[in-house]
Formats: C-alpha cells, structure tokens, sequence
C-alpha cells in the first residue's frame, strides 16, 4: 500500500522477493492547467510490473475491505500511503501490515520527517521498520537503520538515499520477522517527536533567524515548496525563489545585502550571514548569482524582506 515515489523503491524489491497480489495506492487525481488525471507513481510502477492495483477512495470502504480478505495476504507492506488504516486491515494479515518510515523512530513520527530533520539541524536520521498498530507512527519497531545527513543533502537526495535504504531493509526485516527471528521492540516512551505536514508557507525565508538555520530549512525545503523572498524594489516587490546558499563569516542588518559580485550574493541575517550562489525570478530560470547579476544588478543595502507587504513600504522622505 503506497502512493508517493517513495514508496516506489520498495514496491520493486518487494515484487522480486515475494509474491504480491495487490497494489493498494490513491485514485487518480486532476493535475496541471487542464486538470487532466494522473496515477500515482505506484500505480504507474505497478502496471510496468503487471501487478493488480486497488484504488478506494478511502481505506473503510467495506466493499474493499472485502477485496482484501479475498486475497488473504499474509503481510500488508504500507510506505506513504496517505491514509489511516481501520483496525480491521490492521489485524487482517497473519503477519499484520509493516511500515516502512524514513526517521529513527519515535524521532520524527508523522508526514514530513525527511524535511524536518534537515530543517531542525539533525545530523543523522535513517530508516524505522515497524509493525504498525493503532496510532500514528507509534508501533512496535523491528528494524533500523541510520545514514547521516550530509551538508550537501537536501529533502530530494535524501529522500532518493532513504526509499533505496528502506527498500533494502524492509525485504531484510521480512524474512526474518516471519520467520520468527525478529521480537518486535515498543519504541521508547521519551524521545518522540512530531513531523507536521509541510505547506507553502514553510519556505518563507525570515532574515532574522540565524544564517545556519536558514541554510538547514533552504535545503529541507528544496525542491518543494522552495525557499522564497521578496526584494525591495520599484514599482513593486520582486520574489525570489533561492536556491542555493552557504553561510560567510560576515554580519550586517537582517535582510540588507552587504556585497553582490560574481562570487554570490551576501546578505545579513539575524546571526551570521549567507551567500546567495543560486536564485531564480518569479517566471525565469535558475540562474547563478554571477548570472543573475548581469540583468538585475543589486546594490549594497537594498534589502531582502519575508513578506510582500513588508517589501512594498517605502520609508519616509
């Protein structure tokens, strides 16, 4: 059971090591200008690989419930699902349903643990298998494994590093749990940690944070929703999508720009400062800031801002 391209990787060991008879992912849905449907990456994997796929509008619905007692698995794999499964499913299979979780559990538990490590400073996360149980992210753990967080790591490469991980873990972790080899272990009762779902809003840069906090989230928050920025500037303010940046032993006013030349952008933050390398204009490319500076040069001063209003006050003649 999986929707997201996370659940892709272990969708594809599962089916070279075990016999799957369903995939479980979410209906279609409208996408783009024309709201034309589109499958889920799983369900798109699934028909490559000829696999069965299910697709109720919500996890309850008896007549699917029926579906999957017909097919009488012996296991339920769930990674990025997207919905709470009954206690009915829960207890349907004589192994009962494993999760794969891209955190150390109980580190992280909920929508968007890969973000919010990065975006928290953590120096490592890694994997969690686990047979689930009632709440959110709160079962009975069966296997780990750990992988540090690079500086070079954002949301997307960390992402691709844990679904091979977790792929490879959960068809190790299987073989053993039914073969009675694992005990599953509750997770400790101190530790836990929530990973709230990520919004647009999240990627707001606010200067006056310190430099390496807004470095962490630019990354967590890449590629989506990206961090953003208004630029003050006439006649109205400009956003600015960052891409890139890495943190200078500078210090200035929250926000103002402190030099722009073609080693990057620097600008003052709460604590420190940052260098702009990469940044793109609302409806252009990503460019460089070199490249970038070329046909919007910026003077030292001009100040970056986290919201449009803020941006568009002029200050008093």
């Amino acid at each position: 059971m999986g929707t997201a391209e996370l659940s892709c990787a272990s969708l594809e060991k599962l089916a070279t090591k075990f016999s799957v008879v369903a995939v479980v992912t979410q209906p279609d849905k409208p996408k783009g200008r024309e709201l034309k449907l589109t499958p889920s990456p799983v369900k798109i994997l699934a028909e490559k690989l000829n696999l069965p796929v299910l697709q109720p509008l919500k996890a309850r619905d008896e007549k699917f419930i029926s579906e999957l007692c017909e097919l009488k698995p012996d296991l339920i794999v769930v990674v990025a699902y997207g919905q709470i499964l009954p206690q009915t499913i829960l207890d349907l299979p004589k192994f009962g349903c494993l999760n794969v979780h891209t955190s150390l559990l109980p580190k992280y538990r909920g929508a968007a643990p890969i973000q919010w490590a990065i975006a928290d400073g953590e120096i490592e996360t890694g994997v969690t298998i686990m047979k689930m149980d009632a709440g959110l992210d709160t079962g009975a753990i069966l296997s780990t494994h750990r992988t540090p967080i690079l500086p070079t790591d954002d949301s997307q490469i960390l992402h691709d590093r844990l679904a091979a991980l977790g792929a490879e873990l959960l068809v190790e972790t299987i073989s053993d749990f039914v073969a009675g080899k694992i005990l599953p272990q509750p997770q400790p009762a101190a530790g836990s940690t929530y990973a709230a779902k990520i919004n647009k809003e999240d990627g707001r840069i606010d200067w006056h944070w310190p430099a390496p906090k807004i470095w962490n989230r630019l990354r967590a928050f890449t590629p989506w929703p990206g961090a953003f920025t208004f630029l003050e500037s006439a006649p109205k303010p400009q956003l600015l999508k960052i891409w890139k940046v890495e943190v200078v032993e500078k210090s200035g006013i929250a926000g103002t720009i402190l030099s722009a030349d073609k080693t990057g952008i620097v600008v003052g933050c709460g604590k420190g400062a940052l260098r702009i390398l990469e940044l793109q204009r609302e409806g252009s490319r990503r460019l460089s800031a070199e490249q970038f500076l070329i046909g919007h040069p910026l003077t030292v001063g001009q100040k970056f801002v986290g919201d449009i209003l803020a941006a568009s006050r002029q200050p008093a003649a």
